[in-house]
């Protein structure tokens, strides 16, 4: 008998007196025993708790581009120890191929944070979500909206099919937006994710409290959550909703998200027939996902919508398709490319679900359901009854009428082609899943994409087009991604995983501040007009980041606007639109008085107005933002900028930052005629500059 699987609590590792009821977990393809799985004696309200107090305490002291920096930290960490993960990821039944997309993807999710938010986030504990609101005439009242982080902890209860990258892609945003996490991994794959979060407690990268792990059962975890808390949950749409039920979620404010199995579907488009690179791609992605992690994914392909006509070619292509490249077996034998399922008791749920298609009216046309012969570890072939193995299955059906291949899912490498007769009839099929978590369509016919896209986009998270010009590059049906949303409504659980910046704030709490620009100004770090401004002293750009203010401002003197300098203007650039050349045609215009000064010529005098030339810690200016022309320039005109210090993003690991200023020119009559962001990087010291 092996050693009983740890849990990680209170900062320490936790493991039960002998429990002679803990789960036996066993190799999946070979049943041999690999350790043993119990939480009897764990106090969870202990570890809850300690994560809302040390790991609060602990996260909650860093800025997010601090957080980020540690994230890339530990995706290195794990980088150098992955051949661990590796060798235990195939005793899960994954091969070289699943267990790169499971541990690699993960650790690339962990990258993927650390770059999304050192760029798209402020080096700050609070973030801004969208444009000031003005309340009041004089501008003394102002609204804005806020994301802090909240005060609990992020609970997960992950699917034993991804047990690196289905921990990770939850626990980096949650611990980007300052939430401690407790993880508790499905039990036939927990000793995976025991071993990544090993390898990061024995980094010491992880701030105190920041990451728990609970191997083994939970069942008391819901009495203890309370408002401030979230609970991310992956697996059956069946105990997702007994989850969703429970009173600290419908009345204690705990908020619930899940990601569920789903019914996906692809459409092979009216115009992909066979011969076509887009027939190709189809049955390549299918039997792609009906292979990979032995079709034990929540994304995979459930249903293959066929044009009636397509249906025995698509049949015979992927027939002949895994015939060629699926090799059965355990993953650690050479040569074998799909494992077995994570257990037996997947092995056996999967077979009784396709033994209900088949009542229901689906014939199996590629595979058997018996037991299969398979490329045993030591190269032998044969069967291997304690293994969990099952080869591909392709069920058809002779039309889409069956409720069953709707509902019914068999989560292994099982698909059913169902025919279609019209375009608005696939739609209709995919509509019947309740809802997805991705439909694929594979068309070179644009008319085709935009019909489907308008009938299915309600009833799936995420929809791939699959054409000759993306085939080579697509990252496939079934692979979610960190930059983009990944969840789905109805039966796919209604939530949101991933999204980039989105998954960080689905972590925190968004709230209305109403207040004066100075208030406003102190809560977000950024400045806003009317707060307090400084333009005596140095010139702004010869002050180092250590010494720049927000509100440190320069305000020019005037410059006036001749006829000449616009037709000098023109000339040099060429532009010469009519609003600059035609006094005629110009006051024509109904924004126009006449000729007037093109806008660029007036952004490009006020960066020479307020602009201080000589060499210093400013080292480049790498851009505008939200430029808008409010009041037109005539000859004769005066103009003059004021450039104030709006926000001050210091980069953690350069010698420099980013400084935006507020940029705004106004005219001899005070109005304001062009506002915009300028973008420039500056020195830390003056040393570095």
């Amino acid at each position: 008998m092996t050693d009983m699987l740890p849990s990680y609590v209170q900062g320490a590792w936790w493991t039960p007196a002998d429990d002679p009821d803990a789960m036996l977990v066993r190799d999946a393809s070979t049943g041999e025993p690999v350790t043993r799985v119990s939480t009897a004696g764990l106090d969870l309200g202990a570890a809850l708790e300690y994560a809302r107090t040390v790991g609060q305490a602990s996260i909650g002291a860093l800025t997010f581009h601090e957080r980020a920096v540690l994230l890339k930290q530990m995706a290195l960490a794990l980088t150098e120890r992955k051949e661990e993960l590796y060798a235990l990821s195939a005793r899960t039944g994954a091969t070289k191929a699943d267990s790169w997309v499971d541990i690699d993807g993960g650790i690339g999710v962990l990258f993927s944070y650390s770059g999304k938010a050192r760029r798209e986030m402020p080096n700050a504990r609070v973030y801004v979500d969208g444009p000031v609101e003005t309340l009041s005439k004089d501008g003394s009242f102002l609204g804005r909206h806020i994301y802090t982080r909240l005060p609990g902890v992020a609970v997960q209860i992950n699917a034993f099919n991804f047990p690196v990258w289905g921990s990770l892609e939850k626990f980096a945003p949650a611990f980007l937006a300052g939430m401690p996490t407790l993880v508790k991994p499905a039990t036939p794959t927990g000793y995976l994710a025991e071993a990544y979060v090993r390898i990061l407690v024995e980094s010491g990268l992880l701030p105190a409290g920041s990451l728990q792990l609970v191997s083994g059962s939970v069942p008391d975890l819901f009495e203890h959550l309370r408002l401030g808390d979230i609970v991310g949950f992956t697996g059956s749409a069946s105990t997702a909703e007994r989850l969703r039920a429970n009173d600290c979620v419908q009345t204690g404010g705990v908020r619930f998200t899940s990601e569920t199995d789903s019914i996906n579907a692809s459409i092979l488009g009216p115009d992909a027939v066979s011969g076509t690179p887009e027939f190709d791609a189809y049955v390549r992605q299918l039997v792609t996902e009906m292979t990979s992690k032995a079709g034990q994914k929540c994304t995979a392909i459930r249903r293959a919508l066929v044009p009636t006509a397509s249906v025995d070619a698509v049949i015979d292509a992927v027939r002949a398709r895994i015939a060629e490249r699926v090799v059965v077996g355990d993953p650690r034998a050479e040569g074998v490319t799909m494992g077995p399922l994570a257990s037996i008791g997947q092995r056996d749920d999967v077979l009784a679900q396709v033994a209900k298609l088949e009542v229901a009216g689906g014939e199996v046309v590629i595979g058997a359901t018996g037991t299969p012969s398979v490329t045993r570890g030591d190269g032998s072939i044969g069967e291997s009854p304690d293994g969990a193995f099952v080869p591909p299955l392709m069920l058809r059906f002779p039309d889409a009428a069956s409720d069953a291949v709707h509902e019914v899912e068999a989560f292994g490498p099982v698909a059913s082609v169902i025919p279609y007769a019209s375009v608005a009839d696939a739609a209709d099929i995919v509509a019947r899943g309740g809802g997805s978590l991705v439909t694929s369509i594979a068309t070179h016919d644009p008319a085709v994409a935009v019909e489907l896209m308008s009938r299915i986009s309600a009833f799936n998270g995420r929809v791939l087009l699959l054409d000759r010009d993306d085939a080579r590059s697509s990252t496939g049906h079934g692979s979610p991604l960190p930059n983009l949303v990944h969840g789905g409504p109805g039966r796919a659980g209604g939530g949101e995983e991933l999204g980039g910046i989105r998954a960080v704030l689905h972590h925190m709490q968004r709230t209305a501040v109403q207040g004066s620009p100075e208030m406003l100004t102190a809560l977000t770090g950024v400045w806003h007009a009317g707060a307090a401004s400084d333009s005596t002293g140095r010139h702004p750009f010869r002050k180092s980041l250590a010494e720049l203010r927000i509100g440190d401002q320069v305000v020019s003197a005037s410059r006036e606007v001749t006829l000449a300098d616009i037709e000098t203007f023109a000339q040099f650039t060429g532009d010469t639109f009519y609003a600059h050349m035609d006094e005629e045609a110009a006051a024509a215009n109904p924004f126009f008085p006449g000729r007037v000064a093109h806008g660029y010529l007036l952004v490009s005098w006020a960066a020479g107005l307020f602009v201080d030339p000589e060499p210093g810690p400013v080292l480049a200016n790498y851009g505008l933002e939200n430029l808008r022309f409010l009041t037109p320039v005539s000859p004769g005109d005066e103009i003059r900028v004021e450039l104030t210090a709006k926000q001050i993003t210091p980069r953690e690991t350069d010698d420099y930052g980013e400084v935006r200023w507020d940029a705004v020119i106004r005219n001899q009559k005070d109005e304001i005629v062009a506002q915009y962001d300028v973008l420039t990087l500056v020195a830390k010291q003056l040393a570095a500059a």
